[in-house]
């Protein structure tokens, strides 16, 4: 169990950080906030309404925080709509997006000329039933020089679909992706709708992070806390598909070298914090329990064993139903009711001052996009954006521009940025 921290920490005033040196992925350098004061104490909680369960947070500030104000103006357009269920975004050199639709296509949304392009060929094809489909995308480090992608998707197989990930290399006429590949299969295969994970990104050391799914049904939930299985993990590995260098079970009996983390539900956000380095994730809980988590390799966050949720039909889960135990991982933050959180990002622009070092995360039943102010490793403040739209909002990353693009289930995309 990890240490309770003091009252004092959530009773701050300031969101005061250190800059640590060197860009994030998004080109921008994390920036000294101490110059900018966040009152955490002057409004209530956002969450008004009641919980799913009575049961108890581990310590204090881990649920219901206070809640905060952007006092710095902004605004929120729509740039495009009439994408066709849009899932991941990655921002090309030019500030152009390449886009996910769970379809199974690829497209570049220019948000200055307000256009969308024509679907991309020679992706592979997609088991797009219930949450699979094409899912998360990234850029390789050196994308200006190679043109290479990585995605992730449902794989469909004989016996049913998996999480996969490939790579290929996008033409120089910007219409299909060359040789693409698949480099990795989350094993194993599952008969599912259900799940997926997909979240992924490149380290500074030009490794992939990637998340899957536990595929939900109760007969693959056990799997999360299974280390010869890939379901329900953080796994971390090379471009070629194999497990990276210094991963923690590397040649530790039959566990799968390529696993950072475990005991993870459905994890479809994942971030590094600009200021640590650290990665953290977004990961979806069942009703109630919807988590916040600082990832460290070799931890194990619990589930199915614990969690601060119930079943969708109200009973409660583990025998006996317990939130708390030694040796697995409290979330940084949970939400309960939910917020089925996807895609975040930590913000490191300079557009709206006050969001520095801030996580966005897109909320999809909650409709909305909560902005959470954190110091030392804790959540001191949340708000709500966007709250009005009455949209699912799937992903959310920072452009070069410093503003925040958001796309939604609907085929929108949202840039958020200073008036």
């Amino acid at each position: 169990m990890k240490k309770h921290f003091s009252n004092a920490l959530f009773l701050a005033a300031t969101t005061a950080f250190v800059a640590c040196s060197g860009a994030n992925s998004n080109g921008t350098e994390p920036q000294d906030s101490t110059a900018v004061v966040q009152d955490t104490t002057k409004y209530p909680p956002v969450e008004t309404k009641p919980g799913n369960t009575d049961y108890k947070p581990a310590f204090e500030g881990q649920t219901r925080i206070a809640g905060v104000k952007t006092t710095s103006p902004f605004e929120a357009a729509v740039v495009v709509e009439g994408l066709k269920s849009p899932w991941g975004i990655a921002e090309l050199p030019d500030g152009r997006l390449l886009i996910t639709e769970k379809e199974g296509t690829m497209r570049i949304v220019d948000p200055n000329a307000k256009t969308i392009g024509e679907a991309i060929s020679g992706i592979p094809k997609v088991d797009a039933q219930g949450q699979g489909g094409l899912l998360g995308i990234t850029l390789d480090p050196d994308f200006a020089n190679n043109r290479m992608v990585y995605w992730t998707f449902a794989e469909p197989v004989s016996g049913g679909n998996h999480t996969a990930v490939a790579k290929g290399k996008l033409s120089q006429d910007e219409k299909s992706i060359e040789g693409a590949k698949v480099i990795y299969q989350a094993l194993p295969t599952y008969n599912g709708k259900l799940h997926y994970g997909g979240r992924i990104l490149f380290d500074k050391e030009g490794n992939l992070f990637v998340s899957t799914g536990e595929r939900s049904d109760l007969e693959t939930r056990p799997q999360a806390q299974q280390l010869n299985s890939a379901l329900g993990k953080i796994l971390r590995i090379t471009t070629d598909g194999k497990p990276a260098a210094g991963n923690p079970f590397a040649g530790k009996g039959d566990a799968k070298p390529e696993i950072y983390s475990y005991g993870h539900r459905n994890v479809q956000g994942l971030a590094f914090n600009p200021v640590t380095g650290d990665l953290w994730d977004s990961e979806f809980g069942p009703r109630g329990g919807d988590e916040i988590n600082l990832v460290k390799a070799g931890n194990n966050y619990g589930w199915p064993t614990i969690t601060y949720g119930i079943e969708y039909k109200g009973d409660k889960i583990g025998n006996p139903p317990i939130q708390q135990k030694d040796g697995l991982e409290q979330p940084v933050y949970y939400w309960d009711p939910v917020l089925s959180p996807s895609g975040m990002t930590f913000y490191t622009g300079t557009n709206v001052p006050e969001w520095q070092n801030n996580l966005f995360i897109g909320g999809l039943s909650s409709t909305h996009i909560a902005r959470l102010v954190i110091k030392d490793n804790k959540v001191v403040g949340e708000e709500r954006l966007l709250s009005d739209k009455g949209e699912r909002f799937r992903d959310v990353i920072q452009g070069k521009n410093g503003a925040l693009y958001s796309v939604t289930d609907g085929g929108k995309l949202y840039k958020v940025d200073k008036k």
